[in-house]
């Protein structure tokens, strides 16, 4: 697959990039995604969630009430998980939700990931670029030279570019990584991707 690469104003350069086809048209396979999303929104869970249980209420420990003769059922503790106040029952408590998925299963993840975009055309090649300072009017006339105003994207960039994060980094729904920061969640996440030109062959090389 040869993919044509647009300079910052949308316009074609007249280069070509080919995309690999062991990494960009492979058969997807759907539980592999599955299973690698899975563990990403999984490892980004906290698990710091936390609620009190009645052994750890502050109160009182005397019976609240004699055993009989009230017509109401018996009651022992006012930290009764009944009673407003009381402790919780069954309640959340701190732990760890990250899960393993092996490396091969995340490198298919990500390839199928990708031969989806390339499917779908939604894959742009973008000349590299660069800002001589951080300016968010800059990346949004970027984006809106290439037609993607109002879209969900995601840039994927040779190596690191502070100028060109920074003039992203404060607009919604847009995200610009690095090649070894591309993940499945993230390529599904957005509606475009934009790969750099220096990020293709960087890309092919950790997938391969």
């Amino acid at each position: 697959m040869e993919l044509s690469v647009l300079n910052r104003k949308g316009k074609d350069t007249g280069r070509k990039v080919k995309l690999s086809q062991s990494i960009f048209g492979i058969e997807p396979s759907d539980h592999a995604i599955y299973l690698d999303v899975k563990q990403h929104l999984a490892n980004s869970r906290q698990g710091t969630h936390k609620t009190k249980q009645r052994g750890e209420i502050k109160g009182s420990t005397r019976k609240i009430k004699k055993q009989k003769g009230t017509g109401t059922a018996r009651a022992g503790s006012i930290k009764n998980p009944i009673f407003r106040g009381g402790g919780r029952t069954f309640g959340p408590l701190p732990r760890d939700y990250s899960m393993k998925v092996n490396k091969k299963v995340k490198v298919l993840a990500r390839k199928s990931a990708l031969s989806l975009k390339a499917k779908d055309k939604s894959i742009l090649i973008l000349e590299d670029i660069s800002f001589k300072t951080p300016k968010t009017s800059d990346f949004l006339k970027l984006l809106k030279d290439l037609g993607l105003n109002g879209k969900k994207t995601l840039m994927v960039l040779g190596g690191e570019n502070k100028n060109v994060y920074l003039s992203s980094r404060n607009l919604q729904g847009t995200e610009v990584v690095t090649n070894s920061e591309l993940n499945t969640y993230k390529i599904f996440n957005s509606s475009k991707l934009i790969l750099l030109e220096s990020s293709v062959e960087k890309i092919e090389s950790i997938l391969k």
